[in-house]
């Protein structure tokens, strides 16, 4: 019993070279890049490219990787049908799902060993997503899906699929922003699913789809949303003491604060707090930005001790309102951005791969009489 660990917490799974984390110090490297660095100086595409192959590209090297995704863009019709049948009512992470689990019946790939394979594969699902994402959220309100534009970058092209207009440049470049930031995080529950489905050989529409089941959960990616409805439940700065309060004294989590590895104020909630306020600068402000600003303060005054503080979580949502995207989009616009990672985790987990087979042990009763029906109380 003592080599127990619930949820195998702190047990290494895995040898990796893609992200690093300290949560002492509040310190986030992809590929030994500074998340800070690459969301001042690079651009969501580029650090696609740097997650999955390595290193920073030349300028030949990002334009063939740009030009395949734009060229990846678009999505059978068939797909759209398949949406289409869905509930109206259903969670868009469900439909995500069921798309990308389809999309691997219309591009095989089974041969995921074959480096071929597997950059198509990579380029299909990070050009797809989006796609997916906006059709499904125009269909379900009954509007028709808008084909994407070869013309827009990533996020620009996104927001303009979602609904129908360019974006004021700003919005694209801090949404493209909150991709970075969403990209990778070392081996968090979504990775680690989609590595358990890697390590069977299952092809990237499976892992990635077996991913995206993981990061609908509220206590992973589904965080964002219950931020905000957190935020609308509270109504105004004055009751976030008492709201507080109440919680700690009923022993309940307080969404958006605390991070299983952080200690310190999350390096990507640190960004995107800069990135909310240049623009509420640029476009006003939102109503609960004063009482986020409020929560932290005082969530901080209670909780810092114990290494508590604001998440990736607390902020997003509040950006992507902003931005006008619906509440229950949040969590798949954040798959977008951490499908690179979990493609990055697919590449790297074949190069030397070993079959997730964990034990458990067990605590039931054994060697039980098997009474015949007629003689069962």
């Amino acid at each position: 019993m003592s080599d127990y660990s619930p949820g195998l917490a702190g047990v290494p799974a895995a040898k990796s070279r893609i992200s690093y984390l300290d949560g002492q110090k509040g310190i986030l490297e992809y590929r030994g890049f500074r998340i800070e660095v690459l969301a001042e100086k690079s651009n969501f595409i580029e650090t696609a490219y740097l997650l999955l192959f390595g290193r920073l590209p030349t300028a030949p090297e990002l334009d063939r990787f740009s030009t395949d995704l734009r060229s990846h863009r678009r999505i059978k019709y068939r797909i759209t049908d398949l949406m289409k049948c869905l509930p109206d009512h259903g969670h868009p992470m469900d439909a995500l799902q069921a798309a990308v689990a389809a999309l691997g019946m219309f591009y095989p790939a089974k041969n995921v060993e074959n480096p071929e394979v597997q950059y198509h594969s990579a380029v299909r699902l990070i050009a797809k997503l989006p796609t997916i994402v906006a059709a499904h959220a125009r269909m379900r309100h009954g509007d028709e899906p808008i084909p994407p534009r070869l013309d827009l970058n990533h996020a620009t092209n996104f927001l303009y699929m979602l609904t129908g207009k360019e974006p004021e440049p700003m919005m694209a470049e801090v949404l493209d922003t909150a991709l970075i930031l969403h990209a990778e995080h070392t081996m968090n529950a979504s990775t680690f699913s989609g590595l358990v489905a890697a390590s069977t050989l299952a092809d990237a529409y499976t892992v990635v789809s077996s991913a995206i089941g993981t990061l609908s959960g509220p206590l992973h990616g589904g965080a964002s949303e219950q931020v905000v409805e957190m935020f609308r439940e509270i109504g105004s700065v004055a009751n976030v003491r008492p709201y507080i309060e109440k919680k700690l004294a009923a022993k309940q989590k307080i969404m958006g604060l605390g991070h299983r590895e952080y200690k310190v104020k999350d390096p990507r909630a640190v960004i995107l707090q800069k990135l909310a306020q240049k623009m509420f600068d640029r476009y006003g402000k939102s109503p609960l930005y004063d009482i986020a600003l409020e929560t932290e303060r005082v969530g901080t005054e209670r909780l810092a001790s114990k290494g508590i503080h604001p998440n990736v979580d607390f902020y997003s949502g509040i950006v992507y309102e902003k931005m006008e995207i619906d509440r229950d989009l949040f969590t798949p616009v954040f798959a977008l951005g951490r499908v690179v990672g979990w493609l990055a985790h697919w590449i790297e987990q074949l190069k030397d791969n070993h079959i997730f087979r964990p034990t458990e042990i067990y605590e039931g009763e054994r060697e039980r009489a098997y009474l015949p029906l007629d003689q069962r109380s």
